[in-house]
């Protein structure tokens, strides 16, 4: 499974951004998927995810309100669409797929990754 992040950048805080996530290689809909993102000195944080059929999504509490995860089974993309950005939302955002019904959090539990979009907020 191949996945290609697009869609960071430079904006300024309370400006928006989609970012997208390409996936090629496998059966988009057998995958639950997955935005990450790690900041500089910090851990990789779960940002969001959406199960396989789009029914169930998670949202980290610090973008709640804010982002919006979604996936269109027929371009094989998952999007975060992300609003009101502040700049504590700076870092490395990643794309991650598993082949499983249900959402988990946890990095380890992912099988594929995207290389990373960068987006940085200013204040």
């Amino acid at each position: 499974v191949l996945l290609v992040e697009s869609g960071g950048g430079l904006v300024q805080a309370g400006d928006s951004l989609r970012l997208s996530c390409a996936v090629s290689g496998r059966t988009f809909s057998d995958y639950t998927m997955a935005w990450f993102r790690q900041a500089p000195g910090k851990e990789r944080e779960s940002v969001a995810a959406i199960n396989r059929s789009g029914g169930a999504t998670f949202y980290a509490e610090s973008v709640k309100g804010r982002f919006a995860i979604s996936r269109d089974v027929a371009k094989n993309t998952v999007y975060l669409q992300m609003a009101s950005l502040k700049p504590e939302d700076t870092a490395v955002y990643y794309c991650a797929a598993v082949n499983r019904g249900f959402i988990n959090t946890q990095s380890s539990s992912y099988t594929y990754w995207g290389q990373g979009t960068q987006v940085t907020v200013s204040s």
